[in-house]
């Protein structure tokens, strides 16, 4: 099968033919094209995808990578980052191996088109030249031989007429023979120019045009097997990522399968576990037994009992101080604890309504106290005139005693890392001071001692620092009991490593409010302790709503801790009324509050307010 015998006479179909076939193979690279961009498109896609999840470096999202759950998370984001540049490689291989290859075929089968054609319609030009020569010779022979026809009747003529002279029929007989020969040498050379016609028509067709047509129907078949092979090539290049992308969700199947949930259960209780026992069980207090308590100016309770009453009934009550709202625990430590003054001279104390308690009247202990703010509604209190500064103490003795055993070794780990990185530059230092020594050509020897002092230094300082913390460490793990034959020891009583925090924050109390009564050590500990552990835990706790309000009937000059100054005639909020120790807890403009003797105000409560007692 040949176009150049089959499709002799098809020469303008085969033109637009081939360029149909350079037009399909132009739309094949501009789609190829496309599939490089959506995949260098979808690679970058999986790549912000997986930076957007990828933990921030410096933050809390980073210590909850220590899960399996997460670590698998994040080898899933690793591998989908791989996954992504296998896209990456398919979009290059294509544009290589593809695209750029085609279009410079293209350009090549653009020229041997165009060079094909230009000889086909110059072989056309020729044959149809020497058609208009056949032709022209044709339209001569056949002129001069109607007019040699024509002069041959006019000499019978002249001849046949017997009134023309001879002259006459001599000189029609001359025009005759010379028409005659123009006709047979027109004859000679129309017969000529046709065999030469016949010969290049012959050549034409079965020589040129057939030569021509092969040559373009080699070009279209050899397009043909190129866009064959570039097809190939395009599955090909799919292909050899397989195995790569294949590796990449083995990774991930490989990293789900390493999550371990009682791994993850551990960590949470490393992370979280505080040390403290239970609390044990809440003792049984009469209340058919009249309480005897002697309320004294200088202390709250000097009796054993109520120092006993003060620890909330014990051992076991004083575990339950994890669980107290901050509130109810301010509320407690901010009041004060001596009886308020009584009103000025002017007023008698038996006409000023809601005046302070008979002095037979025994103050509610502490423990009642608690129990009640146990089950009342939590209240807010600024804790920042209890905090230590607001700085962390250095040995970590806020934190619950896991906690801090965790602390303080993290602090002895990255001191020894230091030591052995400032030893590290002390061994460097030493052998660049010897090979001084040996080569002083190389450098002064002198010049290296003062940053191998500073270094000796440091390495001194860091090494007291972690003794310092191994001291903590070790004091916090003698106190703990065993998690594990190879475990260290850990949890314990919490009253034992608070010591230095009750130590610092002893000195920030100050009197009550008329500056002559001073708490007991242990009153001042448990209260600090309490205040300093969970003071930011519920510092955005909602304000106390209004119970009530009242007016002042005196002056006051609240100077001391946890009380307030009010000006006769004054109307504020009243926020937690007398609990029977003669002081009443009231808020003005919202943002200040404190306490005020009972006696100088007139309380009105209302009734249906959450919180407000109703007296028979």
């Amino acid at each position: 099968m040949s176009w150049g015998t089959e499709l002799w006479d098809q020469f303008d179909n085969l033109e637009k033919h081939t360029q149909w076939g350079i037009d399909i193979l132009e739309k094949y690279i501009k789609f190829v094209k496309e599939r490089t961009e959506i995949e260098l498109s979808y690679a970058k896609q999986l790549r912000n995808l997986s930076k957007k999840y990828q933990p921030k470096k410096n933050s809390k999202e980073e210590e909850e990578y220590k899960y399996t759950a997460c670590k698998a998370f994040l080898s899933t984001l690793n591998e989908m980052n791989d996954y992504a540049g296998q896209h990456e490689v398919i979009s290059e291989n294509m544009t290589s191996q593809i695209t750029v290859d085609l279009m410079r075929y293209v350009q090549e089968l653009k020229q041997e088109r165009k060079s094909n054609f230009h000889d086909g319609r110059k072989a056309q030009q020729h044959i149809e030249t020497c058609w208009k020569q056949l032709e022209s010779s044709k339209r001569r022979f056949e002129r001069d031989c109607k007019e040699a026809d024509r002069a041959q009747q006019y000499f019978e003529k002249m001849d046949a007429d017997i009134n023309v002279t001879k002259a006459d029929v001599e000189k029609a007989r001359q025009q005759a023979q010379i028409r005659q020969q123009m006709a047979e040498d027109s004859k000679a050379d129309y017969s000529l120019i046709l065999q030469r016609f016949n010969q290049e028509q012959w050549e034409y067709y079965h020589t040129h045009i057939p030569n021509i047509f092969q040559k373009i129907q080699e070009m279209e078949e050899r397009r043909i097997v190129r866009i064959g092979e570039s097809m190939k090539t395009y599955a090909e290049v799919d292909r050899q990522v397989i195995p790569i992308i294949g590796k990449c969700l083995d990774g991930i199947v490989k990293a789900a399968e390493s999550i371990d949930q009682k791994n993850d259960s551990q960590l949470v209780v490393e992370a979280y576990k505080s040390g403290f026992e239970p609390p044990g069980d809440i003792e049984f207090e009469d209340y058919t037994q009249p309480m005897k308590r002697t309320v004294s100016d200088n202390s709250l309770s000097s009796s054993k009992e109520g120092k006993a009453e003060l620890k909330f009934g014990g051992k076991s009550r004083g575990k339950l101080w994890p669980f107290i709202k901050k509130n109810k625990l301010v509320s407690l430590l901010t009041s004060p604890h001596q009886p308020p003054p009584p009103p000025p001279a002017s007023a008698s104390p038996s006409a000023v309504p809601n005046g302070p308690q008979s002095p037979k009247q025994q103050k509610e202990p502490l423990s009642h106290r608690f129990n009640e703010f146990m089950t009342s509604k939590p209240k807010i209190h600024c804790f920042r005139s209890l905090k230590r500064g607001g700085v962390t103490p250095e040995d970590f003795s806020n934190f619950p005693p896991e906690q801090r055993r965790k602390k303080l070794q993290q602090k002895v780990d990255d001191l020894n890392k230091e030591i052995q990185k400032e030893t590290d530059q002390r061994d460097a230092i030493t052998k660049m001071k010897d090979v001084y020594l040996k080569n002083p050509q190389m450098g002064d020897p002198a010049s290296l001692d003062h940053k191998l002092t500073e270094v000796t230094q440091n390495i001194e300082k860091l090494r007291l620092e972690a003794q310092k913390f191994e001291a903590w460490l070790a004091e916090v793990e003698g106190r703990l009991p065993a998690r594990s034959e190879q475990a260290r020891r850990q949890s314990g009583l919490y009253d034992g490593q608070t010591h230095q925090t009750v130590t610092n924050c002893a000195q920030d109390r100050e009197s009550s409010p008329d500056g002559s009564y001073t708490e007991e050590h242990s009153q001042e500990s448990e209260h600090k302790v309490l205040a300093t552990d969970f003071d930011d835990e519920f510092d955005d706790e909602e304000p106390l709503p209004a119970i009530g309000t009242c007016k002042a009937l005196y002056t006051f000059e609240g100077q001391n801790e946890g009380t307030i100054s009010v000006v006769e005639g004054e109307t504020l909020s009243v926020i937690e009324e007398d609990k029977g120790d003669g002081w009443t807890r009231i808020r003005r403009n919202e943002d200040e509050e404190g306490y005020v003797p009972t006696s100088y105000v007139e309380v009105y409560l209302d009734k249906n307010a959450k919180g407000a007692k109703t007296y028979i």
